[in-house]
């Protein structure tokens, strides 16, 4: 039962929340620092996403397989690769770092 109480409380909560943001005054919005924030903050949060996902384990910090591939994901990027190399050479470095840290030497 309790977790029919949480969707339910999401579902309420993210219909307030769009409801929130129609009701902001179309001034508000043309604002250029609010225009400003609305382009940065999707970056920012997906750039927080990814580091808490790459680094994070639980509680703590972690530097493993898959900083490596986020480090040749970012090369890729400097070198202006395609999206799916980018993605295809994270995957491959990040597999053989692991292929690598469970070898039985």
């Amino acid at each position: 039962m309790n977790i029919w109480i949480a969707i339910a409380l999401t579902a309420v909560g993210c219909y307030l929340a769009k409801l929130l943001g129609l009701l902001v005054p179309a001034g508000v919005l043309e604002r250029p620092l609010a225009q400003r924030l609305a382009a940065l903050l999707p970056v920012a949060l997906l750039a927080a996403l990814t580091a808490q996902q790459t680094f994070g384990d639980g509680q703590h910090l972690t530097l493993d397989a898959r900083g490596a591939g986020l480090a040749a994901a970012a090369l890729a990027l400097v070198l202006r690769a395609p999206f799916l190399v980018v993605v295809g050479s994270a995957v491959v470095v990040t597999a053989g770092v692991r292929a690598l840290g469970q070898a039985p030497w």
